[in-house]
């Protein structure tokens, strides 16, 4: 009996000597998996000191009375509070929240995790990043990245097809330059001393914080890294249609319109370009290989085999080869993140690669990297953009106007499907098709001056 007391007391001894973490986390809206992943993250297994900061604009975003609720839940069990940060007006309201939680935060804690409420953690997340941020304390931002579960629509299959190229991260033994928003720690003192401008630089005009976070990062030689096990199941929402994800998809190339100086604007022109021509790339070699096949069925129908250009069949071969590699290769990428994922999470249903349908991968690698330089363009021709039902306008790189008037739209938020407003709207029954009627009505904006 007096060993095991021994080594209870021993372990609580080194608990007590982990350092402080305080968990922020910007909410907004409420939606099918919320209350889930609210849980998964004030659960968490750390040993040390942890407290959980729910970050709202008003106590009438219906996240507000949820969140409220499971915190009574819990109040016994977690050190956990919700706080009212207002309205933005210099920044996006989500970098709003998080600078109003790093203001609340405990003042003894060392490290400041970010999450979205859309996170999953698994119950060693919070203790695995602060080992590596004791282990090296030369990390600036440690990030993670989501393993998207397709709900089924070719909406979700696109949102999984462009965030795949996050998981490339895990190859570069966690150095890294990406960065997803939705799982950032970094030290507690870099936003109390706003060291390296981490404050001043989101507050004033920032519009996205892991784009500019990652600007900074870049301008101080800083370290990111992303350890293996932070990569997290991210559930889409049941009813993603296309307009939603159209929607997603012009708000993350917006971000290339917003930067922090000029070698910053300059790193984003150059990702413009290099991604439009790299997308479009991607795309036009299937459609010349539909024109050689159709081609070469007209002649066999009209008896004209010898006319048949053997060269161009073969290259038509030879691309379905290389999209049956990359198909396995993101399928195999796939396979060990699941895996990953069911080994960090013993005690959750298992994840399984049987839900994936292969057939609309394909079809979303081709949708997404065709319009991907669409919506780019359509975002460099552009000076607003809607997030969460709030219009952002950009004038050299930064925020310098908020619009929240009535009717600003959508009622609903684009991944996750929270309700933006609780009983006061309905889902928008806005197709695609109508929404790129809008992007051409407002296409004779005038551009604006970058410079």
């Amino acid at each position: 009996m007096s060993n095991s007391c021994f080594w209870v007391g021993l372990c609580c001894l080194c608990q007590v000597h982990l350092p402080r973490v305080s968990v922020v986390m910007p909410l907004k809206g409420f939606g099918e998996h919320n209350l889930h992943n609210w849980r998964t993250q004030i659960t968490s297994l750390y040993g040390g000191p942890v407290e959980f900061l729910f970050v709202l604009e008003s106590t009438e975003d219906p996240a507000y009375h949820a969140v409220t609720r499971l915190l009574k839940d819990f109040q016994d069990e977690v050190d956990a509070k919700v706080i009212i940060a207002g309205y933005s007006t210099t920044c996006s309201q989500k970098i709003h929240n998080q600078l109003i939680g790093a203001e609340k935060m405990h003042k003894d804690s060392k490290y400041i995790l970010f999450l979205d409420d859309d996170v999953r953690l698994h119950p060693g997340t919070i203790g695995a990043l602060t080992a590596e941020m004791e282990k090296n304390p030369e990390i600036f931002i440690q990030t993670g990245y989501p393993l998207d579960l397709p709900s089924g629509s070719l909406g979700s299959y696109c949102i999984y097809e462009y965030h795949m190229p996050c998981s490339m991260g895990f190859a570069t033994g966690g150095r890294t330059f990406f960065l997803w928003g939705g799982c950032m720690m970094m030290h507690a003192d870099d936003f109390r001393n706003d060291n390296y401008g981490v404050v001043s630089g989101l507050r004033d005009g920032g519009y996205s914080d892991d784009m500019t976070l990652a600007a900074i990062a870049g301008a101080h030689k800083k370290l990111i890294t992303s350890p293996p096990v932070a990569v997290f199941p991210h559930p889409l929402a049941s009813d993603l249609n296309f307009s939603r994800y159209w929607n997603y998809l012009r708000k993350q190339t917006f971000v290339l319109e917003s930067y922090v100086s000029k070698v910053n604007w300059i790193m984003n022109r150059a990702l413009f370009s290099v991604h439009c021509y790299l997308s479009w790339g991607f795309v036009a070699p299937y459609v010349m290989a539909v024109i050689h096949v159709a081609a070469a069925l007209r002649m066999c129908f009209s008896g004209q085999v010898e006319a048949l250009n053997i060269g161009g069949l073969c290259l038509v071969g030879g691309l379905a080869m290389c999209t049956v590699i990359e198909l396995l290769s993101m399928w195999n990428l796939t396979r060990i993140e699941v895996h990953l994922c069911n080994m960090l999470s013993p005690e959750a249903p298992p994840l399984s690669l049987t839900t994936y349908n292969w057939c609309l991968v394909f079809v979303a690698m081709l949708v997404d990297n065709f319009l991907y330089t669409v919506s780019a363009f359509r975002s460099h021709f552009s000076m607003s953009i809607n997030w969460s039902g709030i219009r952002y306008y950009l004038k050299n790189g930064k925020i310098y106007k908020i619009d929240r008037g009535k009717n600003i739209g959508p009622k609903y938020t684009d991944l996750s499907g929270k309700n933006l407003y609780g009983k006061r709207g309905s889902p928008p029954n806005v197709s695609f098709i109508s929404s790129l009627a809008e992007m051409i009505d407002q296409w004779r904006q005038p551009k604006k001056y970058d410079l």
